[in-house]
């Protein structure tokens, strides 16, 4: 096991750091061990001057707000960046919307809405925060970001600052190939004009449909599997293949596969993240046997396990 890493470790900061900082407060599934040191930074130079004199050999790990995150139950040996309010605000310009990395997407949408900007409304579907929106593509009901971004900032391992167009984020599906030391810290989008009541009207349809068919209210990650190829599957989604091979309910320890809809694991109350690593990769195991598709994990998994999932 890699050796603990203590703020004494790191350069003077404006921003805090805190150690031995608990990970299963700050992910939606609330699971994992605590990470060595969490860094809060201040403002952009902050965050700036901290990658550039903390020695390359110290890992790094930026979260967002832990919706489409699972942190394994030894924790994390480095130091986790997680942007707070600074990162969180939005401006808006007629139809043009800049908002920070930690802007929950859907308060994005949400004042995107009030001010008449339509065609970000597919956030207020999307659990997450933008940064995470911009590393993996994210989207829903028929939008995705790479529909609507227009620039993004990122700082790399070394603190320098790049703008990347949106023709530089290599954007596929609930994908982007930008570099994975990137952390981004804003975004810039666009979007057309709109009446601000047809828009919430749009959104509250999206809610709805939402309510309906996902576990919104449990301990999950959102969705656990990207859809593979239709034509290697059949046209069939991940939901589909996991029904196929009879996983909708099935518990490891006390994670489940939600019964509402099985692209998504629950914690019932006293999950590791080892029992939701197992009954994932059990899923993953059959699936691939017993139709040939190989689903591709969505959730992002981070740290050190206690024992390998079984």
């Amino acid at each position: 096991m890699a050796a603990r890493i203590k703020s004494a470790d790191l350069p003077a900061v404006r921003g805090t750091y805190t150690e031995g900082a608990a990970m299963s407060a700050l992910t939606w599934m609330r699971v994992g061990g605590p990470a060595d040191v969490l860094f809060s930074p201040a403002d952009e130079n902050d965050l700036a001057q901290f990658l550039r004199q903390t020695p390359e050999d110290i890992p790094v790990y930026p979260v967002g707000v832990g919706s489409n995150l699972l942190v394994r139950d030894g924790g994390i040996r480095g130091v986790v960046i997680r942007l707070g309010g600074a990162f969180a605000k939005i401006d808006i310009d007629r139809t043009a919307v800049r908002a920070g990395a930690a802007t929950l997407d859907a308060q994005l949408a949400k004042a995107a809405a009030r001010a008449g900007v339509a065609g970000l409304e597919f956030y207020r579907g999307v659990p997450g925060a933008i940064g995470g929106a911009l590393r993996m593509n994210a989207g829903a009901y028929g939008g995705e970001t790479k529909d609507v971004l227009v620039s993004a900032i990122a700082y790399d391992r070394t603190g320098v600052r790049h703008e990347l167009a949106n023709c530089d984020m290599a954007f596929g599906y609930r994908h982007s190939g930008v570099p994975a030391d990137y952390i981004f810290t804003s975004a810039l989008f666009q979007g057309r004009p709109g009446a601000p009541e047809d828009i919430q009207a749009r959104m509250a349809k999206i809610m709805e449909k939402r309510e309906a068919s996902q576990p919104i209210r449990a301990r999950t990650g959102g969705s656990t599997f990207a859809n593979p190829d239709p034509e290697r599957s059949g046209g069939r989604s991940s939901w589909q293949l996991i029904d196929q091979i009879g996983g909708r309910g099935r518990v490891v320890g006390d994670a489940q596969v939600s019964e509402q809809h099985c692209n998504f694991m629950i914690n019932r109350g006293k999950a590791t993240a080892n029992d939701i690593e197992t009954l994932v990769e059990g899923l993953r195991k059959q699936v691939l046997n017993e139709t040939g598709v190989e689903l591709r994990w969505e959730i992002k998994r981070i740290g050190e396990p206690l024992k390998e999932p079984s």
